[in-house]
């Protein structure tokens, strides 16, 4: 069985495998190498679905100041057009 390693900033690296009862595990190894904890595959992964990364949070964060700032824009050119509206039934 090929062992897959997941790529992680920071010292410590997560290897799927497997146990003897076919059970999905994750071994969380230190820098040297050598195991620091084992988890099971399936809370693992459901816990980092669970948690937001600070990439994920970057780019919502962007994307909710862009959103913001493109409704001012529209409000802004609601509130001009019906300005001019105004102006132009005053001169006539």
């Amino acid at each position: 069985m090929a062992a897959k390693k997941a790529k992680k900033k920071g010292k410590r690296t997560r290897t799927t495998l497997r146990s003897s009862k076919g059970t999905k595990l994750y071994a969380v190894r230190n820098a040297d190498g050598t195991f620091h904890d084992i988890q099971s595959y399936k809370r693992s992964h459901a816990a980092d679905l669970r948690r937001t990364s600070k990439e994920e949070a970057a780019a919502k964060a962007k994307k909710k100041t862009k959103a913001k700032t493109k409704a001012k824009t529209k409000v802004k050119a609601k509130a001009k057009a019906k300005k001019s509206k105004k102006v132009a039934a005053r001169k006539k």
